[in-house]
This record gives C-alpha cells, sequence and structure tokens, in this order.
C-alpha cells in the first residue's frame, strides 16, 4: 500500500443558498477518494481544520479510522467526517469492494429517499410549495419534507410578527398535504425555531395533516430534554413522530439524547458524524433504544452516496433524505454512475468505492 500525497478541500458555489464542500484524498498508487464536508456558511473555518488534519496524514498510509470521534466544533467534525469518507473510499477501491461491502454486509441493494422539496422552492406561497411538492410526488417520490417556518425564531413566535409566521408556515404545510393527497408521508423541519409552548400549538393545528414527522423543533441541548420528552408525547399522542440531531458528532452525543428519551428518529450526518464507522455506531446505538436511524442527506452528490451506502447497511431504516431540485450541478459535476434517484430511489453503486468523483474541469468553473 502506497502512502497519501495530498488531500485537498474544494468549494463550490452551486446556488444563491449554499456551496458544498468536497474532499478529495490520493494516494501514491494513484487511487483518488472523495469525501464532502458542506457546512452552510463555514466553509472557510471547514478549510482550516481540514488543513490541520491533513498534515500528519500525509506519508502516511491511508487507514480509515475505527476510533470514536472527539472534535471541538461542527467545522472540525465536517473536516474530519470527510476525511475519514475518502479514505474509506481508497480502502474499499483498493480490496475491489463498494463501500458499502468494504463496511459491512448489506440489508438491502436499493434505498428509498424522501424528498427534501425546501431550498429548491423558491416561490415560498402555499402555491409555491404544493407546486414543488406535486413535482416531486408524480416524478415517484411516496415522502415529502418542507421546513415551512421562515423568519420564526423562538425570541419572536409570541409576538404578533412570529405568530404571523407560524401561520404562513401552517398554510404551507396544509397545501403541500393537499397537494400530495392523504396517503404520502409528509414530514415538517422546524430548524430549532419554536418554544414548548409554540411547537405544541404548531403540533395541534396540523394535527389534520397527518404528519410522518416533526423535526427539529427545539434547540437540541441537555436543559431541553425535559421539554423534547413532554413534546415527544404529545406528538406520539397524534400519531406523530420527532426527529432530530442532525448535526451531532459521535455516538456519545446520540447517546445522551437516546438515553433521555426524547426523538423516536435520529437523523445522523455522513458529513458531521465523525466517520463512516461512527455513523453505523450510531446506529447501533438507536436499535438498542428502540429508535429509528433515518440519515440527515440534503447537500451534495458524494455525501448522499456515501449516506446511501451507509442506508443499504442499517437493520432498521425507513428512509433516505434527498435534496430535490436545488440545482443541476449535482448530477452535471458528477464522474461515474451515479444512479439516478430522481424517481424516489436509488440503487447501491456497483462500483469499487464509493463509485463515483467530481469531474474537475466542471468543478473549477464554480470553485469559490
Amino acid at each position: 500500500m502506497s502512502p497519501l500525497v495530498d488531500i485537498e478541500v474544494f468549494s463550490a458555489l452551486i446556488s444563491k443558498k449554499t456551496v458544498w464542500t468536497f474532499i478529495r484524498a490520493l494516494d501514491g498508487d494513484g487511487f483518488c477518494g472523495w469525501g464532502e464536508a458542506t457546512l452552510q456558511g463555514e466553509h472557510a473555518a471547514v478549510h482550516a481544520h481540514a488543513a490541520l488534519i491533513k498534515a500528519p496524514l500525509i506519508g502516511e498510509v491511508p487507514r480509515p479510522s475505527s476510533a470514536s470521534c472527539v472534535v471541538a466544533s461542527t467545522p472540525e467534525a465536517a473536516a474530519t467526517s470527510a476525511i475519514d469518507q475518502a479514505l474509506w473510499d481508497i480502502a474499499a477501491q483498493r480490496i475491489d469492494k463498494t463501500l458499502a461491502d468494504a463496511l459491512g454486509q448489506r440489508c438491502r441493494n436499493a434505498i428509498e429517499l424522501y424528498a427534501n422539496i425546501n431550498r429548491g422552492t423558491l416561490d415560498r406561497s402555499p402555491s409555491g410549495f404544493a407546486e414543488r411538492a406535486s413535482e416531486a410526488t408524480d416524478a415517484g417520490f411516496d415522502a415529502v419534507k418542507i421546513a415551512p417556518f421562515d423568519d420564526v425564531i423562538a425570541d419572536n413566535v409570541g409576538t404578533p410578527v412570529g405568530k404571523e409566521l407560524i401561520a404562513a408556515g401552517i398554510e404551507r404545510v396544509a397545501a403541500v398535504r393537499a397537494a400530495i393527497g392523504p396517503g404520502r408521508r409528509l414530514l415538517v423541519d422546524c430548524h430549532w425555531r419554536l418554544t414548548e409552548s409554540s411547537a405544541s400549538d404548531v403540533l395541534r393545528e396540523l394535527e389534520p395533516c397527518g404528519l410522518y414527522w416533526f423535526e427539529c423543533p427545539l434547540a437540541e441541548v441537555p436543559a431541553m430534554f425535559p421539554a423534547l420528552r413532554r413534546l415527544r408525547s404529545r406528538a406520539n399522542d397524534i400519531r406523530v413522530r420527532l426527529a432530530g440531531c442532525e448535526t451531532m458528532t459521535g455516538v456519545a452525543a446520540f447517546e445522551s439524547f437516546l438515553g433521555a428519551g426524547v426523538y423516536d428518529v435520529v437523523m445522523p450526518d455522513v458529513k458531521y458524524a465523525g466517520g463512516l464507522a461512527e455513523m453505523l455506531r450510531i446506529a447501533d446505538a438507536a436499535a438498542n433504544h428502540g429508535v429509528l436511524c433515518s440519515p440527515h442527506n440534503p447537500t451534495g452528490p458524494i455525501a448522499h452516496l456515501h449516506s446511501v451506502h451507509i442506508s443499504s447497511l442499517l437493520a432498521e431504516f425507513p428512509f433516505l433524505e434527498f435534496q430535490y431540485g436545488e440545482s443541476p450541478l449535482f448530477f452535471d459535476i458528477v464522474e461515474g454512475d451515479l444512479p439516478d434517484p430522481r424517481s424516489g430511489m436509488s440503487n447501491v453503486p456497483r462500483g469499487p468505492g464509493l463509485g463515483i468523483g467530481i469531474d474537475m474541469a466542471k468543478l473549477s468553473s464554480i470553485l469559490e
């Protein structure tokens, strides 16, 4: 095995809202592995952490980490996780196995996806959301997620302005439910914008919409555990799941939430979890607590395929998030065989390693 010769970081502006950050690892035998470290608004910090992490790795034989991850910040977690992804990609290519088969035993060869339509919905009116949701379900998606509470924050929910913003969000959810019909799953992401009282009110208002889950309603800190438990109970009473933990790093952090009994679903992200082996440990911990694991996956094609490989290994798995229709660059900058996810399903790639890379010529034209 040949040592690593370089680890490079690239950030690309792919929409007015989004910068994707990719990491490429190269070894002396010509193997190239890819990871993704996209972290909104923090790509400069990710680059800085990646430079620190890579220094002791250059010249060493590339080996992904098997240890649990301990980091001080989310940008550090993103850099650490993406480098680990890239090293796993190289390791799987070296033994001529798919990434999934290098990591473990598959439970499935095709992954159900739900459509996150939020970032791609530029018309934020109820009809705008409804149109995008219909587009996704017409394409074959059986589940749709929206983040409807624009400009709401915990400090304004009790004000007249905040109440108007929440009412507007409820109208968006109702419009999407009417558009997709009663049989499809509808997920609502709150992005930690609510208080316990306002979240309870929103759940009551949305009961006729028959939500599948209610995601990240409150700040995810230990002080909120009692409120989250009460909110979970209220949600479960109307057959709604409570979901969260999308930015957590390391199994120990997840264990604190799992042990507190605050969520029905946890959502580890390959970009922040602390590595692919750590993702699997998190999923095992969730299963031990009777909690579903549904990976968070709202960004670029590299994170998407790492998530597809991971999802194929999870025994208890509902579906995987897919960022629906934010940018055609999701497909245009890929080099290799990306299984088409636009019908609501993705096959696990058949080639060695991750199965795709990034076309550097196309990427270079949109670099930050």
